[in-house]
């Protein structure tokens, strides 16, 4: 079906700390490797960088998106760097504005729900309904050199909207290198490519003592 559903984005809502924050969750949190700022959410009403927070606040539920039109939630997340995803984290509900399931996907450009109906989702997830943050293992070797994932919520269990407190990622990184810059040295000076000396017709004269 056709779709008009708003697009949001954390980097217009305020502005963003780029320095890391101290996460005190599990050590291959991957909190630190998201772009916080560029996160992108499709039908969602407010900004979708609330979703991603440190550790000592994921069951804050003070902060939240929720669907916009219906129950349909796109969100896109790009990472800082490479990473290699083995678990999904989420909070979300309670009741039935809890997603009835979620799809995962991955590329660099956000999809639209039109795109989205063409793709064959990399994994798909139930959702649990609970207060809690649910983990949810993921098939590392699909998930592997990822540099943003996109999350669609295609419907909820049972309400016209749903609501989403928290997001995190467990895995691995590598940081994006550039190449080594490699110098070139003459291991011999060829004279034919160095300047003529003006009045010595093109001879190099050795020093007069």
């Amino acid at each position: 079906m056709p779709h008009e559903h708003h697009h949001g984005c954390g980097h217009d809502a305020h502005d963003h700390d780029h320095d890391q924050i101290d996460d005190l969750g599990p050590q291959d949190s991957l909190f630190n490797q998201i772009d916080r700022e560029n996160i992108v959410a499709l039908n969602g009403d407010g900004d979708p960088s609330v979703l991603v927070k440190p550790w000592h606040d994921r069951l804050d539920e003070t902060k939240s998106l929720q669907s916009d039109d219906d129950d349909e939630l796109i969100v896109h997340i790009p990472f800082n760097t490479s990473v290699k995803l083995r678990g999904f984290m989420l909070k979300a509900g309670p009741g039935a504005v809890t997603p009835k399931k979620v799809a995962l996907y991955t590329g660099d450009s956000v999809m639209s729900f039109d795109d989205l109906s063409d793709k064959v989702p990399l994994q798909e997830l139930e959702v649990v309904e609970s207060r809690e943050v649910g983990e949810y293992p993921l098939r590392t070797a699909k998930f592997s050199n990822v540099s943003s994932i996109t999350l669609f919520f295609p419907e909820s269990q049972g309400a016209d909207k749903v609501q989403i407190y928290y997001i995190g990622f467990l895995g691995s990184w590598s940081e994006h290198k550039r190449g080594p810059v490699v110098t070139v040295y003459e291991a011999q000076a060829n004279l034919a490519d160095h300047e003529k000396i003006q009045g010595t017709d093109g001879a190099f004269s050795s020093a007069q003592f």
